[in-house]
């Protein structure tokens, strides 16, 4: 899916803050048309900007952490390790937006390193992980901003959606197979495979859909 970057980008080549930047503003663009739908940029533009914010909170976010994971560990590694944003794949997934889909392949982190098969795949999880851990955590953050007083359709549509989608994020790199994540965390520990897929799998499926997150926010706001 992406083009393998040639040798500058590991001599002083990388800039890493502006590829993250392109890929935070063009998923979340994309993310916002595919939310609000086209027609809400001319006739409904207070609905398209609540859309956009929301979508740079939950879905820009979740990808530039999902990436930002991949480059943390393997610089913990000792490997040399940078981000790159694809353009074609982010004005790829603006344009096909506006017709009602949504397909984000924002860019990959590319390391090079002397690395074991543990230490590959603990990179390769780290993502998945970094999205999971998200939707874990809008489910904490929506009991917490309610309660703080920010009350309004915005804070339901912001946690509903930071769950489900990032749970999704999470356990969709976890296919094994190509070049999605999954395929080498299998290769190097099934058992880490199997747990963090079965853990993607009750957070997607059981734990984010919208009933069981209403009766669940429901009952801690009434305890509180």
């Amino acid at each position: 899916m992406f083009s393998t970057p040639g040798d500058d980008l590991f001599r002083g080549g990388a800039r890493d803050n502006v590829e993250l930047l392109k890929a935070w503003a063009g998923t979340s663009l994309a993310y916002a048309i595919y939310r609000a739908g086209a027609a809400s940029l001319l006739g409904d533009v207070a609905r398209f900007l609540q859309e956009l914010a929301i979508a740079a909170v939950v879905c820009g976010l979740g990808f530039v952490l999902h990436e930002l994971a991949h480059r943390i560990v393997a610089r913990r590694f000792g490997a040399s390790a940078h981000f790159v944003a694809d353009d074609r794949w982010l004005l790829i997934s603006v344009a096909i937006a506006f017709v009602g889909f949504f397909i984000a392949a924002p860019g990959a982190v590319w390391h090079r390193g002397r690395l074991t098969a543990a230490q590959g795949g603990l990179i390769a999880l780290a993502g998945p992980l970094a999205n999971l851990g998200l939707a874990l955590a809008f489910i904490i953050a929506f009991p917490v901003l309610w309660l703080a007083g920010l009350h309004g359709d915005w804070v339901v549509i912001l946690c509903l959606t930071g769950v489900s989608l990032n749970a999704w994020l999470g356990l969709f790199n976890m296919i094994p197979a190509g070049p999605f994540d999954g395929a080498r965390v299998l290769a190097w520990n099934p058992v880490a495979f199997g747990v963090t897929v079965a853990v993607g799998f009750l957070l997607t499926f059981v734990v984010g859909t919208q009933q069981t997150l209403t009766t669940l926010w429901g009952a801690v706001l009434a305890g509180g």
